[in-house]
């Protein structure tokens, strides 16, 4: 109990130091949506809240259904995720998502379930991003480099499937087995379920950029929206980078000024796109706090009342 508590105090003082270092730098730049309509900026919040339920809810079906946690337990994970990235390297924000959905308050899934839970995630989301960079590589205003790098993300998409596909088959070998993965492998329908929620994600996602764009004043080009969501995810997947926030707003900037938007601006929207991710991500960990909170509270109430 100590120790739990002790991890809850460093993750919430984490959490306020970052929120002042970011309160810190756009006192001194300006905070980017300043001259943004408010209108679609509200739209575009309230899509990226619906994008984070749609992932949860297809990330469920990642799990049997006796250590499945709750949709906000889930969505919860992902936001904790998106405030550890504004300082910690690049995939360690995987270790805040295994501890917030192993205290579940519905159900606690073991490590191995967690783990394979999301690694079959990432492979889903290459899976969901292969028609993106595929539209973006085809029809966006991007070329060189960049759009070498939108048909390297199709094509591990590609190839993210077809390990996804073959993951219960793959378990019959004795090396595979012997790490226990049929236990927790997921079934091909499953699968799918779960695909169809992170495919909605990222599309709400990139409908949430796109709003975005035009709500600071860059254009209604649907392509340009796919190609920076794109371009975001794929920096994510990186093995070690400075900050995993810090990586997808240089790669969503890149994209954008490779696009021909002026350095400045693409910067400045990089940061309020990811700004905005990661504070509706925020308000999901303290939806889950409250959760646990009133949990622990009517739990001393029967207590008392015994």
């Amino acid at each position: 109990m100590r120790r739990a508590r002790l991890l809850n105090a460093v993750f919430i003082l984490f959490a306020l130091a970052a929120a002042a270092l970011a309160a810190r730098h756009f006192a001194g730049t300006g905070w980017p949506l300043q001259h943004a309509n408010p209108w679609l900026v509200a739209l575009a919040v309230a899509i990226f809240f619906a994008s984070y339920a749609a992932k949860a809810w297809g990330w469920q079906y990642l799990f049997r259904v006796d250590q499945r946690p709750a949709v906000l337990t889930l969505a919860a994970a992902g936001g904790a995720a998106a405030v550890g990235g504004i300082a910690l390297p690049g995939r360690f924000d995987e270790v805040l998502r295994v501890g917030v959905v192993r205290r579940c308050r519905r159900r606690r899934a073991s490590f191995g379930a967690v783990g394979l839970s999301l690694f079959v995630l990432g492979l889903l989301d290459s899976v969901a991003l292969t028609p993106f960079a595929s539209a973006s590589a085809a029809f966006g205003n991007v070329g060189g480099w960049l759009e070498a790098g939108l048909i390297v993300v199709a094509v591990a998409g590609l190839a993210a499937a077809g390990v996804v596909l073959a993951l219960p088959r793959l378990t019959r070998f004795r090396p595979v087995a012997r790490l226990r993965v049929a236990e927790h492998a997921t079934p091909p329908r499953q699968a799918a379920k779960a695909w169809l929620g992170v495919a909605l994600s990222w599309s709400l996602r990139t409908v949430a950029v796109f709003v975005l764009l035009a709500a600071l004043g860059l254009g209604t080009d649907f392509a340009l929206a796919l190609a920076f969501v794109c371009g975001s995810a794929a920096s994510a997947v990186l093995p070690v980078a400075p900050a995993g926030a810090a990586t997808q707003v240089g790669a969503g900037a890149a994209i954008l000024s490779a696009a021909g938007v002026h350095t400045e601006q693409a910067v400045a929207f990089g940061i309020a796109a990811q700004g905005m991710a990661i504070g509706v991500g925020a308000l999901f960990v303290l939806a889950l706090a409250a959760w646990h909170a009133q949990g622990r509270l009517a739990g001393s109430r029967r207590l008392a009342g015994a």
